[in-house]
């Protein structure tokens, strides 16, 4: 290899290599940290492969849930590779094709996967120059890459990647130090290269798990018990088929009830007669009439450890002090949870939109006592899918029917009745904050308690946590998940001298399990909300009270630039502006936002009119996905905030369809503004989750100035004619 290594003074390793015909000489650390990605999988042909028709072919672990990945990725590979991005084909989490990578979770898209094929398309680079070095017997500071060709310099000899391998793969491993491309010389990353998959989107192409058909598909439906825990106690399968043409077989398997049938609506017709003809034992009740508070603090708790720095004075000091609750609140997806099967000659085939579809497959294998060699799933994006919702629960569904009536592909679709009854909630949350403000109004001591559910009963390559497992004649038990992201971001970022902080994991009554930022949601709420209500405690404005307790220089910028753009706003009467602060996880996202909110509180009307971000998730691959996820992140949060809650009788969940669980519709949509701050030398963090959280204490914030009425407990518009 024709390169020069040697140790500066500095104690780097510099090391040249040829950039579009010049010689450069990168320093690099003389210990790389690689991804989590590349250490499991090395080998470079795990992430990307050289087409015969000029293309490059990128594998990925992670699946589209709407941040854009497919494109970042593509953004990635092409600038390392120096190929036009045009030509980059971007394979999407595939068990029988790419990397396992594990669950699509935690914003980490682009910090694990991205950064992945980055190096591993920086790698290839190197290996292609070698070849190229070897077989024109030309030193590689004399070649050049170029729209995936290698020239030399003087432009009368080229090769392209595939003429150079043969037909062959690189197999090599990435190892460190690999050189990557400097950030002086990008032409894709950090722009706002356009989503190609939009375009299927809007013209309603095959795109999502929901569009899919195969020739002489069948379809399903499932009859799920009307409260937890109920039992099935009769059902007559000659009266349905008699009463049901087009119904082709019923699979009842303990509490397990499945419908195949030659048309979907022949399904859903089926599962209605069945809803209305079998019979069941009552299930568990639920607290409802009861103070939901009271009762999920009296619930047996798993304490975990307390967080602790300091000490903590006693019970006679000044303490100011404040409750706050979220409900349990749904994924509500856009589009009921989906996915499709076949069971043939052996091999069960699955197209879903699970967030892990390597441990599916092994939760699958489980249940279905099935090797997990003899099972292939495709991921496939989901119609409005962030969290843990429904998309494991339906896979399993419908590969328990496939093996029952193999042959022939099955899709099973559930309805928005069951979607929203049996999806996984976020949990129900309460917080307590208190704290001690010093003579000069700096926050001294601080104490914060959370109790919550947990926010994980992902399968896990595990089958107890499926519906279908708990429901079977020879049932899995349910395994109950701990905290799981409970105290996500309930440590304050600001420097306080003393803290306490402790998480009370209780089993709840409903099912709860991922939902988009986990406990961070609450959190931030709870302590961005307190925090205003100390600033005005200590006689000072949301904004400098913040700066006062920041020592991180990017976390001060986010809320400078956001004051900044929000300086000159005229607010009209029963108009408040409301502000919130804070980095993601406490390591990933800086993320600052503000609310206009209108209020009439004797007519219980709020409106968002307007919301601002300034977000700092380091380097920026595509900026437009930065800011795409940020606004999404603030209109879902404002919907939360505002609206939603999760409806229940003593009985069974209420909240079944859009009335009884309303989300915000295209008119209450505020207008949105985000500032991205790029850090080019700064490591790539995901944005996906970073805005939930200041977005729904900003609103409460702002509801408090507009009319002076402190809302503590959400949804707002549910406690505003209470307070």
């Amino acid at each position: 290899m024709n390169r020069r290594n040697f140790l500066k003074n500095t104690g780097c390793l510099a090391i040249g290599f040829s950039l579009n015909g010049s010689f450069i000489d990168a320093p690099a650390p003389l210990f790389q940290e690689l991804p989590q990605s590349i250490k499991r999988h090395p080998n470079i042909n795990a992430w990307l492969e050289v087409l015969a028709n000029g293309q490059i072919r990128i594998f990925t672990g992670k699946l589209e849930l709407g941040q854009g990945i497919g494109t970042a990725i593509a953004q990635v590979a092409a600038e390392e590779l120096d190929f036009p991005i045009k030509s980059v084909e971007v394979v999407l989490a595939d068990t029988a094709r790419t990397p396992d990578e594990g669950y699509t979770v935690g914003s980490g898209s682009i910090e694990q996967s991205a950064m992945a094929v980055r190096y591993a398309a920086a790698a290839a680079r190197q290996k292609l120059l070698e070849l190229a070095s070897h077989q024109l017997s030309i030193p590689i500071d004399q070649l050049t890459i170029t729209d995936g060709k290698i020239c030399t310099l003087s432009g009368d000899r080229a090769v392209t990647f595939y003429q150079l391998l043969n037909g062959k793969q690189i197999t090599d491993k990435v190892q460190s130090p690999v050189i990557l491309k400097p950030k002086d010389k990008y032409k894709l990353v950090g722009k706002a290269i356009p989503r190609n998959e939009l375009y299927r989107m809007v013209r309603g192409d095959e795109y999502y798990v929901q569009d899919l058909r195969f020739p002489g598909m069948v379809y399903a439906s499932i009859v799920r018990p009307p409260a937890y825990e109920a039992k099935l106690l009769q059902l007559d399968e000659k009266a349905l088929l008699k009463s049901n043409p087009g119904v082709l077989k019923t699979v009842v398997n303990g509490n397990f009830v499945g419908i195949i049938a030659r048309e979907e609506y022949q399904a859903i017709k089926a599962q209605r007669w069945l809803q209305q003809n079998s019979k069941w034992s009552a299930g568990t009740r639920l607290p409802a009439g009861t103070d939901l508070i009271a009762y999920l603090k009296s619930l047996p708790e798993q304490p975990d450890e307390p967080g602790i720095k300091g000490t903590m004075p006693g019970d006679d000091a000044n303490w100011i002090k404040a409750q706050y609750f979220k409900p349990y609140h749904m994924h509500a997806s856009i589009g009921p949870s989906c996915a499709l099967a076949i069971y043939d000659n052996g091999q069960l085939h699955v197209w879903s939109h699970s967030q892990g579809i390597y441990p599916l497959r092994n939760s699958l294998s489980k249940l279905l006592q099935l090797p997990t060699e003899k099972i292939h799933i495709t991921g496939v994006p989901g119609s409005g899918c962030y969290g843990h919702n429904g998309a494991d629960d339906v896979a399993a569904d419908v590969a328990l029917l496939a093996m029952a009536y193999p042959g022939k592909h099955i899709k099973l679709q559930w309805t928005r009745a069951d979607e929203h009854a049996w999806e996984p909630y976020g949990s129900a949350m309460i917080m307590e904050a208190a704290a001690v403000l010093d003579s000069s109004g700096k926050i001294s001591s601080w104490k914060y308690d959370l109790w919550s559910d947990t926010h994980s009963i992902r399968p896990g390559g595990e089958a107890n946590n499926l519906i279908s497992a708990q429901s079977l004649a020879t049932p899995f038990k349910a395994k109950q998940g701990h905290g799981g992201g409970a105290a996500r971001n309930s440590e304050p970022y600001y420097t306080i001298p003393n803290q306490l902080i402790k998480a009370h994991i209780f089993q709840g009554p409903l099912r709860a399990s991922a939902l988009r930022s986990l406990g961070a949601y609450a959190n931030v709420f709870a302590i961005e909300s307190f925090m205003d209500e100390l600033a005005e405690k200590a006689g000072k404005d949301p904004f400098t009270f913040r700066l006062a307790h920041l020592s991180d220089d990017r976390a001060k910028a986010v809320i400078r630039k956001v004051q900044e753009i929000t300086a000159n706003v005229t607010l009209p009467a029963n108009t408040g502006l409301g502000i919130a602060f804070s980095r993601y996880k406490n390591s990933a996202s800086y993320c600052a936002v503000a609310a206009q909110v209108f209020v009439q509180p004797e007519k219980g009307t709020i409106q968002v009119q307007k919301m601002w971000a300034a977000i700092d998730s380091g380097e920026v691959i595509n900026t437009d996905g930065v800011i795409n996820q940020t606004e999404g992140g603030m209109i879902q949060s404002a919907s939360w905030t505002l609206m939603e809650q999760v409806k229940y009788d003593a009985q069974h969940i209420t909240s079944r369809d859009w009335a009884s669980y309303p989300i915000m519709r295209f008119d209450q949509v505020p207008e949105v503004e985000v500032v991205v701050i790029a850090q080019p030398n700064e490591k790539a963090m995901g944005a996906g989750e970073a805005a939930q959280g200041p977005a729904a204490a900003a609103i409460a914030n702002a509801v408090y100035k507009a009319c002076g009425k402190r809302i503590r407990h959400l949804p707002i518009l549910d406690h505003l004619m209470k307070s």
